[in-house]
């Protein structure tokens, strides 16, 4: 069994404070290439919220706070290889497909590579911009002792009045 990952959405917030948000469900690198020419300065306030936090979806490449662990077969690897070749190859200046799809084999390996976790572990990504780049952490994000994911927010009944 092969691991991967896979965006996730636990509230509406990517939709709202990021660029562009991924699809839920998405297979998902960390997509730091993609700031690797970027003006830190010159950012807008979602733009760095995505450079900090942001996972990059292959499929609407947009950006997911979240990441979740699963599991991946032979054709679907190969599938996000492709599609992130295509992505490198329009967007991002590859001198030509080859060399696209082989930037493509990185990323995905780098991916896979944290998967290092039990299915269903939620990652985050934190980055920050240093004298000598881009640095990038994961991190778990911790369940408790129900094996439920850390609770980020209750819901509580009004009371009537």
């Amino acid at each position: 069994m092969m691991k991967f990952l896979k965006t996730v959405q636990l509230d509406i917030s990517d939709q709202k404070a990021l660029p562009k948000a991924a699809f839920p469900g998405e297979w998902a690198v960390t997509g730091t290439f993609a700031f690797a020419d970027v003006d830190a300065e010159q950012m807008d306030n979602k733009q760095q919220l995505a450079f900090r936090n942001g996972w990059l979806g292959v499929g609407s490449f947009g950006r997911a706070t979240f990441v979740q662990v699963v599991s991946i077969n032979e054709q679907e690897t190969d599938d996000v290889i492709r599609a992130l070749g295509d992505h490198l190859n329009q967007h991002y200046g590859a001198p030509d497909l080859s060399a696209a799809l082989e930037a493509a084999r990185m990323e995905v390996s780098d991916a896979q590579g944290l998967c290092d976790h039990p299915l269903g572990t939620l990652l985050s990504i934190t980055r920050e911009l240093t004298t000598e780049g881009i640095t990038e952490r994961i991190h778990v994000v911790a369940k408790t002792d129900d094996e439920q994911h850390a609770r980020i927010w209750t819901v509580e009944q009004d009371e009537a009045v």
